[in-house]
């Protein structure tokens, strides 16, 4: 079987290590020419993926349609606001027998809509694949180095996300199936914007008592905006739900609490921004789900406060008084 990754980011460099090590022959597509260049030359990311070293089995490609072409399961890992130009190059070679993941975790800003949701409108008519997303707790570097990982593909195919079940799991990686597509997406997403509340607190010497808050009543918020969009609750208490909102806003290796963190330490989401070549997809996410709450008249009041701290240049300090300062209620 032959599978292709388009995107060579962190999480698109993992995935493709990863199942090259697992013998599978596989296209990884990457963008940047000189991040290309030097995979090619020393079969390493040092951008993205410093540190680990491509088996034979990955190619390098520079062209998206020749990458996926004839792929059995194309991953595709890149930033949300890039997702739809990648889907229309992509179009004209994917077939009705190909499987197309999803493992970006964000929203398509303008439309709202989930990755899933803008796949079937690019991919649609009668060469339309079946469709898929994977998410969890998921650090690329962990994953690339082999360390213990479970994750949940979900599909309203079951036969296809039994296809990229069995491809990816391992001793190392563990993978289950869901059907329930959108509670996946948007918990993968919407962890996002808890985890920059997490480093905002950590930044201010909040305490665990106040990460650990924020973690129970994110998942509430999180919770209550899926099932009005259709998500299973279920979903949110497991890996993609409460795995991958504990692990964004704990783990080391966060983009998003990093980003928070620095916010709470007074410097300017511009600033911050504009030093990283990785994407904090909490900051686009951020805004998806204030809009999507207003829409749907959904209580999101941690989503709040972030949204007001990102857009409208609110103290940190002051949106964690606003957030204990609410009116009491039942939990």
């Amino acid at each position: 079987m032959k599978a292709a990754v388009i995107g060579g980011g962190s999480w698109g460099s993992a995935m493709a290590l990863h199942l090259g090590r697992r013998g599978i022959p596989v296209n990884l597509w990457i963008r940047e020419p000189e991040v290309l260049a030097e995979a090619r030359r020393k079969r390493v990311n040092r951008v993205f993926l410093p540190g680990f070293v491509f088996p034979p089995s990955v190619v390098f490609c520079d062209d998206i349609q020749e990458a996926a072409r004839g792929a059995a399961v194309t991953f595709i890992a890149v930033p949300s606001h890039y997702c739809r130009p990648v889907y229309r190059r992509l179009a004209p070679v994917v077939t009705r027998r190909g499987i197309i993941v999803s493992l970006t975790k964000g929203f398509e800003e303008k439309t709202l809509k989930r990755m899933s949701q803008v796949m079937s409108e690019t991919f649609s008519g009668p060469r339309h694949p079946r469709l898929a997303v994977l998410s969890g707790p998921s650090f690329a570097r962990e994953v690339a180095a082999g360390l213990p990982t479970a994750v949940v593909v979900a599909s309203r195919y079951p036969a296809a996300a039994a296809r990229v079940q069995n491809l990816l799991s391992g001793l190392s990686f563990r993978v289950y199936t869901s059907r329930d597509v959108a509670g996946v997406e948007l918990g993968g997403a919407a962890k996002n914007v808890i985890a920059i509340a997490a480093g905002i607190a950590e930044a201010l010497d909040a305490g665990n008592n106040a990460k650990a808050s924020l973690i129970t009543r994110g998942l509430a918020e999180i919770t209550r905006l899926g099932i009005r969009l259709g998500a299973r609750r279920e979903t949110f208490f497991g890996l993609a739900g409460i795995g991958d909102l504990i692990v964004t806003c704990t783990g080391e290796l966060s983009r998003n609490r990093h980003l928070g963190y620095a916010l709470g330490r007074g410097r300017s989401l511009a600033a911050i921004v504009a030093e990283t070549n990785q994407v904090a997809e909490g900051v686009g996410t951020t805004l998806s789900i204030h809009r999507l709450a207003v829409k749907h008249g959904i209580e999101m009041p941690i989503c709040e406060q972030i949204y007001r701290v990102l857009y409208r240049d609110k103290k940190p300090k002051q949106a964690i008084i606003d957030l204990m300062s609410r009116t009491l209620k039942k939990e």
